[in-house]
């Protein structure tokens, strides 16, 4: 029988290097955005790249007031304030010494301008664009689009079933959640992966593990799909 290996992420916001050396193990991975956006602070809306003095957050600001529960999918970014063109100068302020940054300031210039109306397609495009870029092939498919109804323990079952999955992989720290059995019954197994962080040559003082993927990118430009390979 052909291995076909299946992973599921969330959509998050410039995502760090452990959440694609998963995805360049998969097959296929299913990007879960027909789920339900956390109330708390979340990797969806924010992450971390490097400046002058250190760890430099940059958050996308979504509308939650009077919004109650939502799906990922349904969350609007909220274009009041200038942070867009703020992020922008951020990153070309902290980054202009690093030696692939001006290969993807044409990239940033664009995704910062073009005002989405929802996050996920922010998200998508920017996790789309380092998928390129970092050399990996994995299909992507959007959980909106399996038309699934069913919600864990058989959430996990069904999306396997759906892209005809032999194995589905999840991190080790995922496996307690997981319906082992019933993914056995199904004749699905799961695999269990650990990321580790990768360390490369980084600007600006003492290395920082896991920041966004842009990190490595922006200093080690073609060489980063073979760093993430060791991860």
């Amino acid at each position: 029988m052909h291995t076909m290996i299946v992973s599921t992420c969330q959509p998050y916001f410039a995502p760090y290097p452990g959440f694609f050396s998963k995805i360049m193990r998969s097959d296929t991975v299913v990007v879960m955005d027909a789920v339900q956006f956390p109330r708390g602070t979340t990797w969806l809306t924010r992450n971390r790249f490097k400046g002058h003095q250190g760890t430099l957050w940059m958050t996308v600001p979504v509308w939650k007031k009077n919004c109650g529960l939502q799906w990922i999918e349904d969350v609007k970014i909220c274009h009041d304030g200038e942070w867009a063109r703020k992020h922008l100068t951020s990153l070309k302020t902290v980054y202009k010494h690093a030696p692939f940054f001006e290969d993807h300031v044409p990239f940033l210039e664009d995704i910062f301008s073009r005002n989405f109306e929802r996050l996920v397609d922010l998200n998508n495009a920017i996790i789309g664009y380092l998928m390129k870029h970092l050399d990996i092939p994995t299909t992507v498919i959007l959980l909106s689009e399996l038309a699934i109804e069913t919600k864990e323990p058989m959430l996990t079952v069904e999306i396997c079933k759906k892209v005809g999955a032999s194995h589905f992989m999840a991190q080790k720290s995922a496996g307690k959640f997981l319906d082992q059995e019933t993914l056995h019954k199904e004749g699905i197994e799961l695999e269990l992966f650990v990321p580790r962080s990768v360390t490369y040559p980084q600007l600006w003082g003492p290395f920082i593990p896991d920041l966004s993927s842009f990190d490595l990118l922006f200093t080690c430009g073609p060489g980063a799909h073979d760093i993430l390979k060791k991860v």
